[in-house]
């Protein structure tokens, strides 16, 4: 799929999707919790209201029960005005207290105004009938203590059930944004889940693309799907990719071209030099004599790189075709061992195969070559008298099996500055044989190239004495 956008765009609007889905739930909680925090501040002062007043009538009560009874004794207006001042405070506390109990007013109330009434009414009564005022008001005042406690417990039962109600919806929002925020998290966390790994498809495959430039695979097109700044950033791959493949062309047909140019005067350099050792053209000093092996050694050291070149030049056009078959790798090896006995035994080495594996299959061709370079890189740097070892073996591997093939010589090893670069064409480490001309630097380069068109590996592994070179090949 292709966008407009740029993969920072898309970077940035997926982080934005993100952060606004958990702000929304975080901002939904805030004000959640705002509103319940409002209303747990009015249903307590809801609470204190109602217990004032709840206390207030009772007190009022009690100040109207003095105040009429010192009035009934001193008979002084004083005292039934502070009866009347009582009176009409406890009647407001009363409103207060029918006005916030649900429902429909309750009889206590409607009996608290009835004999609060009556109680003034006794009060209002001729001083001659002092006896009967006094037992109207006492029938009165007798019952307002106990319609006081109903009314406190009243006004107790409904802060109980408001301070209930307000926990019970506390606890239902707290499961609801419990919920909310697993939710927002886990849709989040999908989010940036899809989001990474659509935003990384396309880093992958230029990290694809990358690894096929670095291993010289430049036969497939490089197209990078995605955002448009990753889609040019393709193109410009491809662009490079086309670039080395035209400059790799450019090397190997110059190779061709300046070797085949070489070998015709070569030719002509090795015929006459064997013509001037044999006398052809007359007698030979011994100074003549010294000057013409000079010659016929440095045309032969000459000759063989020239062969080098074009034997690396023609395993990067046969790296491309493979002709697998089963293949005995012990068979195989002891047949490219075989091959160069006079070499190593020349230098007084000795070669042994280890270890066995079952049949694989390779490009016997190919992977022979690969072999017999692995070889002749050993014997050259081999001491005197030293052993090769060649040690075959099955590993796990992560899908399927491994083959292992170690090769391990005596010689001085490679330089630690060296081993990244040891595979790279036409270098040559800080530790040559001592005594032997510089080779061309391309003979583990040709080992990697035929490896690595099986689909394996070729690595140098730590070692305390001499080069211990593995190849892995994958058991299809």
């Amino acid at each position: 799929m292709s966008l407009k956008l740029s993969f920072r765009q898309l970077l940035l609007g997926a982080f934005l999707l993100i952060a606004v889905l958990l702000g929304a739930t975080s901002v939904q909680a805030l004000l959640t919790l705002e509103r319940l925090a409002a209303q747990s501040r009015e249903i307590s002062n809801d609470a204190i209201v109602l217990t004032a007043s709840a206390q207030q009538l009772a007190e009022r009560s009690v100040a109207m029960e003095r105040s009429a009874r010192q009035f009934l004794v001193l008979d002084d207006a004083a005292f039934r005005e502070r009866f009347a001042e009582a009176w009409r405070d406890a009647l407001a506390a009363l409103d207060v207290i029918a006005g916030a109990l649900p429902g429909a007013e309750p009889t206590a109330f409607a009996d608290w105004r009835r004999n609060g009434q009556a109680a003034w009414q006794a009060l209002e009564m001729p001083r001659e009938r002092r006896n009967a005022r006094q037992l109207r008001l006492d029938a009165a005042l007798a019952q307002l203590p106990a319609i006081n406690d109903e009314l406190a417990e009243r006004v107790k039962e409904e802060v109980d059930r408001r301070n209930a109600a307000i926990l019970a919806e506390l606890d239902e929002r707290r499961t609801i944004l419990k919920g909310q925020v697993a939710a927002s998290i886990g849709l989040a966390a999908v989010l940036a889940l899809a989001f990474g790994l659509w935003l990384a498809r396309p880093l992958r495959q230029i990290e694809k693309a990358i690894s096929r430039l670095g291993g010289n695979r430049y036969d497939m097109p490089i197209a990078v799907y995605g955002p448009a700044d990753l889609r040019r950033l393709g193109r410009h791959l491809d662009w490079l990719r086309q670039r080395l493949a035209h400059l790799e062309a450019d090397k190997s047909r110059f190779l061709r071209h300046i070797s085949h140019e070489l070998k015709t005067p070569l030719a002509a350099l090795v015929e006459g030099v064997a013509l001037l050792e044999d006398e052809v053209a007359g007698p030979l000093s011994p100074n003549q004599r010294e000057i013409a092996r000079i010659l016929r050694q440095n045309t032969g050291s000459l000759q063989t790189q020239i062969e080098d070149l074009l034997r690396y030049n023609a395993a990067n056009f046969e790296a491309q075709t493979m002709r697998r078959d089963p293949t005995d790798m012990v068979e195989l090896l002891e047949r490219i061992v075989d091959s160069q006995r006079l070499q190593w035994q020349a230098r007084g080495l000795t070669v042994d195969v280890a270890g066995k594996a079952p049949p694989i299959a390779v490009d016997a061709d190919k992977l022979g070559i690969a072999i017999s370079n692995l070889l002749s890189n050993a014997v050259r740097f081999s001491p005197e008298g030293g052993t090769i070892h060649f040690t075959l073996n099955v590993a796990p591997a992560s899908r399927g099996k491994l083959l292992q093939l170690d090769c391990i010589d005596q010689g001085p090893g490679v330089a630690p500055q060296d081993a990244e670069r040891v595979f790279e064409p036409f270098y040559q480490g800080e530790r040559q044989p001592p005594g032997a001309r510089r080779g061309n630097g391309i003979g583990l380069s040709i080992v990697r190239e035929y490896v690595s068109v099986h689909g394996g590996s070729l690595q140098l592994m730590p070692s305390s004495q001499g080069a211990h070179f593995r190849i892995e090949l994958p058991y299809d």
